[in-house]
């Protein structure tokens, strides 16, 4: 795909999550990797009104080339990439209910949701929780590299999830599937569940093997 049909896709995506309240005000952020560097988000843009125009663009080594200054967590992206060579777009949400799953205390930060649906093991498969660091704080960068080269989605304490994928349109599904997922876990709190077994996990993992 080329450069003008990716700003374009990162437009088009960035709205439709927007419009569904995925995202809100000047939260949240996308990137997609190019042959010589990356396209992302501006900061402080909103991505219900992104110009495709003005959508940052990086060399290899995270200098502006052209277009609005960066995300200020622009790293939390080229660390991804750096720690996953096979992705070629991450997008980090503050959507809600996955907020709320990284606000909970009694999680297992290995992994913090269980394998309630076969489309959440398909599309996450284990999700680590990452400690809470003020936004912006390069040891947030560091913790993220810790656990990407093994997890293509982590969450960010208190802050949102970060998910990498092969495409654009992968990470989009990726993180959506992980909010519906954090809602569903939320609304079935003191009930019984019956989560997928550790056999139907690995069957799932077998026919569907993840190459992000």
């Amino acid at each position: 795909m080329n450069e003008t049909k990716l700003r374009d896709e990162i437009v088009g995506l960035a709205k439709s999550m927007f419009d569904r309240g995925l995202t809100f005000g000047s939260s949240g952020n996308i990137s997609v990797r190019l042959d010589d560097g990356w396209l992302m988000t501006p900061t402080g843009s909103t991505m219900g009104t992104l110009d495709p125009a003005r959508l940052s663009k990086l060399d290899i080594n995270g200098r502006l080339i052209s277009g609005d200054k960066p995300t200020k967590e622009a790293f939390l992206h080229t660390t991804m990439y750096e720690r996953r060579p096979k992705a070629n777009a991450v997008v980090h949400l503050h959507s809600t209910h996955s907020v709320a799953l990284g606000c909970l205390h009694d999680v297992d930060p290995a992994n913090v949701l269980p394998p309630l649906t076969a489309y959440f093991v398909m599309r996450i498969g284990t999700l680590p929780l990452i400690p809470y660091f003020a936004p912006g704080d390069l040891k947030l960068a560091e913790a993220v590299g810790e656990m990407a080269s093994r997890h293509h989605a982590v969450l960010l304490a208190n802050h949102g999830p970060v998910v990498a994928g092969k495409t654009l349109q992968d990470a989009v599904y990726a993180t959506e599937e992980l909010e519906e997922t954090a809602k569903l876990f939320l609304a079935l709190q003191n009930l019984r569940t019956r989560p997928l077994t550790s056999e139907q996990v690995a069957d799932l993992h077998r026919r569907f093997p993840q190459n992000i």
